[in-house]
């Protein structure tokens, strides 16, 4: 005689768990997909606040070396210099070729061109894409115990990446001295 009590297989209370335990594992793996999708969406994004940033920090070191501005000058507005206080939008440079300074008149919005579908840049069929989405701000500080001769310069890039703000900051030192 067969028991029946003796039959393999699963309960319901043990199926129960296996689904709920597979749930959560494809629920997780979706949750990771759309993280991913998303900084993906916005790494094109994440290369111009890079290189805005750098471009930035590079034209105070060039406007120190050439002279074009004292050292006195590479200071925030407030505090007697040339650098506009605050987040300011990405406009072009003034006539000094520096951006966020107080020459800085011009109302257009930087653009970045990417080439177009036939992989060329510089042909008709280029994109231009205006970055009136983003703010730039430069803050430039004396290091404490450093006799005014070192300064902190923090540019700070903000953006919108759909419905997220994102931020990305550059940290640099630059001193009295070339």
């Amino acid at each position: 005689m067969m028991n029946i009590s003796s039959s393999k297989g699963f309960s319901l209370a043990e199926t129960l768990i296996a689904l709920g335990v597979l749930t959560t594992g494809v629920l997780g793996t979706a949750a990771v997909l759309a993280k991913g999708m998303q900084h993906l969406s916005s790494s094109p994004s994440d290369v111009i606040v890079a290189q805005k940033a750098a471009q930035a920090v590079e034209a105070v070191f060039t406007a120190r070396d050439s002279g074009k501005l004292t050292w006195a000058q590479i200071k925030n507005q407030g505090a007697g210099g040339v650098f506009l206080n605050g987040p300011q939008p990405l406009k072009k440079a003034g006539a000094d070729g520096i951006v966020n300074t107080l020459d800085e008149s011009s109302e257009e919005i930087e653009k970045v061109t990417y080439p177009g579908k036939d992989g060329i840049l510089g042909t008709a069929d280029d994109k231009n894409v205006y970055l009136e989405n983003y703010t730039r701000e430069i803050a430039i500080a004396d290091v404490p115990n450093t006799n005014g001769e070192l300064r902190s310069i923090v540019v700070t890039m903000t953006f919108m990446s759909g419905s997220t703000k994102r931020t990305y900051v550059l940290k640099s030192f630059i001193s009295a001295f070339s």
